[in-house]
């Protein structure tokens, strides 16, 4: 899902369009392959004179629990984005219902990054900025943060400096 620069100031530009990154769909893509083994298992060791009900109903709870353990953990994954641009930071979330925040650059006072040792491992992080109405805006898994968390503090020092 690209970010629509017509919703951009005419002097406002994107630094950095981006999502979570995979690592925080990585226990759904597990839990996918865990039910696509334990279906096709079940239906090969299903007894032929068990009825094609069984069969069809083995399918079909797999395909349910597919739905709700993957499909829409992964498209939430996929349509929560955030996008820092030179004037403020907007996050976008929602499959039906879109939802959408802004913070301007100007209301940020303080940003800091956490990487555990996972994160490390995956190349991400959590974002923390600390905003002057005092609740923090937390982003998990931000795709290289080290380098998101510099170009930020650039941008704040440019917003400081205008």
């Amino acid at each position: 899902m690209g970010f629509n620069e017509k919703l951009l100031a005419s002097d406002e530009y994107v630094v950095r369009h981006m999502r979570e990154h995979v690592k925080a769909i990585y226990g759904n893509i597990l839990a996918l392959i865990v039910i696509s083994v334990t279906a096709g298992i079940a239906l090969a060791f299903l007894p032929q004179s068990v009825s094609p009900w069984a069969q069809w109903a083995t399918v079909a709870t797999g395909i349910f629990l597919a739905i709700f353990l993957f499909f829409i953990p992964w498209l939430q994954w996929l349509t929560s984005t955030f996008t820092v641009t030179s004037r403020r930071i907007i996050t976008r979330t929602g499959i039906i219902n879109k939802t959408g925040h802004d913070i301007p650059l100007s209301r940020i006072s303080s940003a800091s990054y956490e990487r555990d040792i996972v994160d490390r491992m995956f190349g991400c992080g959590t974002l923390i900025l600390e905003t002057s109405a005092g609740n923090p805006l937390i982003l998990r898994d931000v795709p290289d943060v080290e380098r998101l968390h510099v170009e930020l503090i650039e941008l704040l020092g440019e917003d400081e400096d205008s």
